[in-house]
């Protein structure tokens, strides 16, 4: 196998597909990329068995046919290339790689691909749902930091994706916060449910173009394949029920506070740097226009405390909530005010833009409160 390629478009190719191979995997050939030329074509792919990314790569020519498994030692190599054409060429057992430039020679070794697991990336589709890559990007971009990292629930770890003909709807929570995200632009016919785990969206988040590219999702109940450009990415779903959010989002919230999103994360991120280590505790007192926000750790004799204007509508309230989890939503929240809405001391906060973004977007997000 012998081919002629730019070398930053092979160094960008290979990077992305090597964001798939796990830290510890599962079989050491899974440390390499595999790279293999088909019916003229050059192909790149990396997988972990549970998350597959594939790739095909814009070559200027090619010769013959056959695998190679390298390890991402190659793109270390193609770092220090400049833009130019780059001719690599393999042995003829498939075990080094010839990298020959305009000025000399590289010899890389490399791994027999026989032993590489077939990646099953193209699987039986139950159903087949199209929509625009940057839909697609928007979603996961407004809930994935919300999903949980709890081994003995995974299906927190994920991102809930809805598809019906009057929105896809994209949920995701760590059961202190959840954000349900709906876009009315993008519909199916048929409605449709799948649950994406954290690193295939984490990918398709780095990956996928911005713009109105075709994205089409090919899943049955135990994988989907996501398809668009050059590549594909294929990943095991996780199977169970996501829990019912609906239950959990308050309707009658008649305490309203309207205040500028700077404002606030900046005040709460001063206020959080005294609170204690442990809890992050911070108490927020809502009365007569103003929010009064507050921290203490006695354990080392510290407290802050910093008042700031809002608009408020209801009676007075004191709240507590984790410093953390109320900065990272504030700071996905994307609008120059927020809107809080509660019921009482008890009950979940929703965080919602006071401006919309767009009329094709709303967004919700919930926090549930601490004791204080």
């Amino acid at each position: 196998m012998k081919f002629i390629i730019s070398s930053t478009s092979m160094l960008t190719s290979l990077t992305a597909v090597s964001k798939a191979i796990s830290a510890k995997p599962v079989l050491p050939i899974l440390e390499n990329i595999l790279i293999e030329s088909r019916n003229g074509e050059l192909y790149a792919t990396a997988s972990d068995r549970e998350t597959t990314i594939e790739t095909k790569l814009n070559i200027e020519s090619i010769e013959g046919e056959g695998k190679i498994a390298m390890s991402t030692k190659l793109t270390d190599i193609l770092k220090e290339f400049p833009e130019l054409p780059l001719q690599l060429e393999t042995n003829a057992d498939g075990t080094s790689m010839k990298i020959t430039s305009e000025k000399g020679k590289f010899d890389v070794p490399g791994a027999s691909a026989d032993d590489y697991p077939i990646p099953n990336i193209y699987g039986e589709a139950e159903t087949v749902i199209t929509t625009s890559c940057s839909t697609m990007l928007d979603g996961i971009n407004k809930s994935e930091f919300a999903t949980g990292n709890d081994e003995l629930r995974p299906q927190m770890n994920c991102i809930l994706i809805e598809m019906n003909n009057d929105c896809f709807t994209f949920v995701a929570s760590d059961a202190h916060k959840l954000v349900r995200y709906k876009r009315f632009d993008a519909k199916s016919d048929a409605p449709a449910t799948l649950m994406l785990p954290k690193k295939p969206a984490q990918l398709l988040k780095n990956i996928l173009p911005k713009d109105d590219t075709e994205l089409t999702i090919s899943y049955n109940n135990k994988q989907a394949i996501f398809t668009f450009g050059n590549y594909k990415i294929a990943c095991t779903l996780i199977e169970g029920r996501f829990p019912n959010y609906n239950a959990v989002i308050p309707t009658n919230n008649p305490r309203k506070m309207v205040i500028n999103t700077k404002d606030l994360y900046n005040t709460i991120k001063r206020v959080s740097v005294v609170a204690n280590a442990a809890s992050k505790l911070i108490k927020l007192q809502i009365a007569n226009n103003t929010i009064e926000i507050s921290a203490q750790d006695n354990d080392y004799n510290m407290s802050g405390v910093e008042s700031t204007a809002c608009q408020y509508e209801g009676d007075p309230i004191s709240i507590g909530f984790k410093a953390p989890y109320v900065l990272e939503l504030l700071n996905n929240i994307g609008t120059e005010n927020t809107l809080l809405e509660l019921s009482d001391p008890t009950r979940p906060g929703l965080f919602l833009p006071y401006e919309a973004e767009s009329q094709n977007g709303d967004l919700l997000m919930l926090l549930m409160p601490m004791m204080i």
